[in-house]
């Protein structure tokens, strides 16, 4: 399923993934910093949501509260609870 999640609180400004069970490909950010939004997509290609949520929840961008990687996790949880509910 692809799942698109609009992010709060950062550069990017949305966060596209596909999401098959709870193992999320293909993520793509739109906005934010070049470099770091095209090395996160490849570091967490196939991993689990529980997998991403434990490697980037809480990740925050300077003295901001969260950061691109904080969001994709919030993205990720997201986009499974909306596919276990059929969305």
């Amino acid at each position: 399923m692809e799942y698109t999640y609009k992010t709060k609180g950062t550069c990017s400004s949305q966060i596209k993934l596909n999401i098959d069970g709870d193992v999320v490909t293909n993520v793509s950010f739109t906005g934010g910093c070049n470099g770091n939004l095209k090395a996160i997509p490849l570091l967490v290609d196939g991993l689990t949501v529980q997998q991403i949520e434990e490697k980037l929840s809480g990740v925050q961008c300077g003295v901001k509260r969260t950061s691109c990687a904080d969001q994709l996790a919030k993205a990720c949880r997201e986009a499974y609870e909306a596919q276990k509910q059929g969305a």
